[in-house]
């Protein structure tokens, strides 16, 4: 049977390591490189059976342009994406509507990491076929320890009494880190550590409004901007609290990271986790939601227990091995080679592509 070759692309590499699309793409990498059934190269280094881009940039468009019948693209980005993250984003809208139709419509096939996601690509007027198919979550990797509680405690400056609540997203409206520092300061008893940095610098929506604010805070709330990936592990096992304050999210991996290390995690409620999540979780419509909450974490131990079993029951659904089952599956419908693997193909997606 012919060992499948996937050529994995993504421009983040080159420019924008400190994002949830570049820690998607590794993620992806080392997911298929698992059982060394399937043979994968990334970028420059050769060509494959298979394309699957996880980006929209140029790069996207001239990789895949040998591969006619057996692109795939993971949507990441939708046009709502740029809502709050870019100056003047109202006026820019109609390009990056008509923009992303040329990205899904390039595709053969279009991977939606949520139900919006595909809807959304639906009211663009994309017909590709597309296939729902979640970020997985390495559960064994992100998994706390008292080691690495010590470290990323020291990394951070915090003493072994603190307690802290964290927040990860990059530093922008959208993200709600706004929403993050007034939760810091009605709650003065608790450290705050905000880790993120600015991938569209100068270009970034309310850069001054936010640096004005963050220039203002106290020493309780801590900035040690875009860290490396390695270090993240680190940095959940020093929390003891993770708010995720965000407006705008497809299948964000920072707090599904943050509940694999065993933290309760405080999502915005939005309609976007209503249609993506199978299993309940923790809630907050607005800031003062956010707050009531965060103390209740803090102050109740029986509460924080049972937030704690909610995180680890919501990452029930973004199993590894099911989700690589999938792609695989997929990879295998589009290839020269599907008729070796007839019974790991779904049947609509034999009959879409």
């Amino acid at each position: 049977m012919h060992i499948l070759k996937v050529h994995l692309v993504s421009e983040t590499p080159f420019v924008r390591k400190g994002n949830g699309v570049n820690t998607a793409f590794l993620d992806s990498i080392n997911l298929l490189r698992e059982k060394g059934d399937i043979e994968i190269v990334v970028n420059e280094q050769g060509e494959g059976d298979v394309f699957h881009c996880h980006t929209y940039g140029p790069y996207y468009f001239w990789k895949g342009r040998n591969y006619k019948g057996r692109r795939i693209h993971t949507a990441h980005v939708i046009p709502d994406s740029v809502k709050g993250s870019i100056p003047m984003w109202k006026y820019f809208m109609p390009f990056f509507k008509w923009y992303f139709r040329k990205v899904f419509s390039y595709a053969d096939v279009v991977i939606a990491l949520s139900p919006t996601v595909e809807k959304e690509i639906r009211k663009l007027g994309v017909t590709t076929h597309i296939e729902k198919i979640y970020n997985p979550i390495f559960i064994d990797h992100w998994k706390r320890t008292k080691e690495l509680r010590e470290k990323g405690r020291k990394m951070l400056g915090l003493s072994k009494e603190d307690v802290v609540v964290l927040g990860v997203g990059q530093l922008q409206p959208r993200k709600g880190v706004e929403d993050f520092l007034d939760v810091a300061d009605a709650i003065p008893e608790a450290r705050f550590v905000w880790v993120g940095g600015r991938p569209f610098g100068a270009l970034t929506e309310g850069i001054s409004r936010i640096n004005t604010r963050m220039a203002k805070c106290s020493d309780r709330v801590k900035f040690p901007g875009m860290l490396d990936l390695k270090d993240m592990p680190a940095i959940y096992a020093a929390a003891d609290v993770f708010i995720f304050p965000s407006y705008q999210e497809n299948c964000p991996l920072a707090p599904m990271e943050a509940a694999a290390s065993g933290l309760p995690v405080i999502y915005r409620d939005i309609k976007e986790y209503s249609v993506l999540y199978e299993h309940s979780y923790l809630k907050a419509r607005k800031t003062s939601e956010f707050i009531e909450i965060t103390r209740r974490l803090i102050d109740d131990k029986d509460f924080y227990k049972e937030a704690v079993k909610t995180s680890a029951t919501l990452m029930t659904q973004f199993d590894k091995n099911t989700i690589r089952k999938k792609l695989v599956s997929l990879y295998y419908a589009l290839s020269p080679y599907a008729y070796e693997a007839v019974d790991q193909i779904p049947s609509e997606v034999a009959k879409a592509v």
